[in-house]
């Protein structure tokens, strides 16, 4: 989830979003960053916001969790744990971000006399995301220096969101439990992506057509709303649906997530379905690190003021925190 995935820096004399993105598919003139000071996570949360890492920068979400399903009328009950990982990379223009997605699954079976364990990659995926439209584009808000109240006022412009679409390939190398035996070795998926930034909080939505051209699409929409509580903390709720012939659910998420450095952050999640075919409580926690050394084309970086004991020049002040924005990304 949104979580947070763009914050920015503020000093105390400026409070303008300081973010410019890109142009659309065609038009290469100018490059606005998308990077900003602390790390952009699509966790814990599983929407994918509509902004990219940016160019150059490498990023990797890692999670773990539990898993405890139960099946009323087939009578089968499954629990195990799992392991997700999304490996994000930000390559030749600002806007663009390919990406991998793996999902590990070991669980143990139960059904009548049957008990067996199960183990395989359940989800192996593949692809690209790119923003085509930012409505920040260009767009750089007035201060009034003698009203506090219009400067926080709601702003209808808001209302108006990021958009960006992402294309992807299932890839089902090893027929295993967790795939139908009709599924093909290559399968695309798309989604379109919307993202508000609503003073502190981001609302995403993504929409998504999943296995397309099989004998079982699935289609389905994750919306998720991130807010942030102060530098270090954000929360989420979260809401995703899925259907298709074989399956129709829809899952309720919540959880949190805490910046210890710049590049890392943590988090705690759990979700929960309103349904007995099957009822599925899972729960887990993750980490994501952004490497980001190689990134030189546009740094947003707020002025901060040095410590004295910072022989190198770096910044290590104790204001140097999550901002109480929450402008891009999830």
């Amino acid at each position: 989830m949104v979580h947070l995935n763009k914050i920015y820096k503020l000093n105390s004399m400026n409070r303008i979003t300081a973010l410019l993105l890109t142009l659309t598919f065609f038009s290469f003139s100018n490059i606005n960053a998308q990077y900003t000071d602390v790390i952009n996570s699509n966790r814990p949360g599983k929407s994918m916001s509509a902004f990219s890492v940016g160019k150059t920068v490498i990023q990797a979400e890692l999670g773990v969790y539990g898993l405890n399903e139960k099946h009323e009328f087939l009578e089968y009950q499954a629990k195990g744990i799992g392991t997700d990982l999304n490996l994000r990379y930000g390559a030749f223009l600002e806007q663009l971000e390919f990406n991998i997605d793996l999902q590990y699954q070991n669980d143990n079976y139960i059904r009548f006399d049957e008990n067996y364990n199960r183990k395989a990659l359940k989800q192996s995926i593949i692809g690209a995301k790119y923003l085509i439209y930012d409505p920040n584009k260009n767009y750089e808000e007035k201060i009034d220096v003698y009203s506090w109240k219009n400067n926080h006022k709601f702003k209808f412009r808001s209302l108006i969101p990021a958009v960006g679409i992402y294309a992807g390939m299932n890839l089902n190398l090893t027929n295993n439990e967790f795939s139908f035996a009709s599924d093909p070795k290559f399968s695309p998926k798309a989604m379109l992506i919307t993202q508000n930034q609503l003073g502190r909080s981001v609302f995403v939505t993504n929409i998504i057509a999943d296995k397309i051209g099989t004998e079982f699409p699935s289609y389905g929409y994750i919306l998720t709303l991130t807010r942030g509580f102060n530098p270090e903390w954000i929360g989420f709720i979260e809401t995703q649906g899925y259907l298709s012939k074989f399956y129709a659910d829809n899952v309720l998420r919540g959880g949190a997530a805490y910046l210890i450095q710049e590049n890392i952050q943590l988090d705690l999640n759990i979700g929960v379905n309103f349904k007995n075919t099957p009822s599925i409580l899972v729960g887990g926690f993750g980490i994501s690190w952004r490497f980001d050394e190689n990134y030189t084309e546009i740094l947003l970086r707020a002025p901060q003021e040095k410590s004295k004991k910072d022989k190198k020049g770096k910044d290590k002040s104790k204001d140097k925190k999550r901002l109480d924005e929450v402008p891009a990304p999830k």
